[in-house]
């Protein structure tokens, strides 16, 4: 036999009354922080900006680590002193976008476009780069430590790249790996302006081989 709908519902609100009473002011007090932490797993920093239109906006002195702006535009917008740690910036648009004083480090930004971009005093440890855009970006005293760009964009940022992090104390030539014009063309043979191998010595290495057919 099913109960009348008023009496399944006024039956439903003991339940519930008396499933409140017996979590106490604690289990309310944790639905509260949770609704307030935001973010994503737990993590109150990690804010959800996917494919957003940010454009011009402030996020300075912000703790934004493990923040999802994949795809975002975010042209022009500040995160000067922001905490970025672990952020996610995969193929979005940073157009001149302020990254000054911000911790960069271990942060997806492959297939950026990061032309113009202030990195400026940033800590970039680790982060990823590859199939980035960073044309005329500001790298002055900038950390690029064990981070992974395109040999490229290395060889772009070079021409220009000077300063030391002043939170790190790491010089910016250094973490990029920059070194001589004379030393990168001798390390690297498959550079056509690097060293080539003698006509003689490329016949010598002939006459080495096996002749199968005559």
């Amino acid at each position: 036999m099913i109960a009348p709908k008023h009496l399944r519902s006024a039956a439903a609100a003991l339940v519930t009354t008396a499933t409140l009473a017996l979590a106490g002011p604690a289990f309310a007090d944790l639905n509260v922080y949770e609704a307030e932490a935001g973010g994503e797993f737990g993590i109150g920093s990690a804010q959800q900006y996917g494919e957003a239109d940010v454009q011009g906006r402030d996020f300075s002195g912000q703790d934004l680590r493990r923040s999802n702006f994949t795809s975002a535009d975010c042209r022009n917008a500040n995160f000067k002193g922001s905490n970025l740690q672990g952020a996610y910036f995969i193929k979005a648009v940073t157009y001149r976008t302020n990254f000054e004083d911000a911790n960069l480090s271990d942060v997806l930004m492959d297939r950026a476009t990061m032309v113009e971009a202030n990195l400026r005093n940033a800590v970039l440890q680790r982060a990823v780069f590859t199939r980035s855009d960073l044309k005329d970006a500001v790298v002055e005293g900038a950390d690029f430590t064990n981070a992974l760009l395109d040999k490229t964009q290395v060889m772009a940022l070079c021409k220009y790249a000077d300063g030391v992090n002043p939170v790190t104390g790491v010089s910016t030539r250094k973490s990029l790996g920059c070194g001589s014009q004379r030393r990168y063309k001798a390390s690297y043979p498959s550079n056509p302006d690097g060293p080539q191998v003698a006509d003689d010595e490329k016949e010598a290495f002939r006459k080495t081989l096996p002749v199968y057919r005559q």
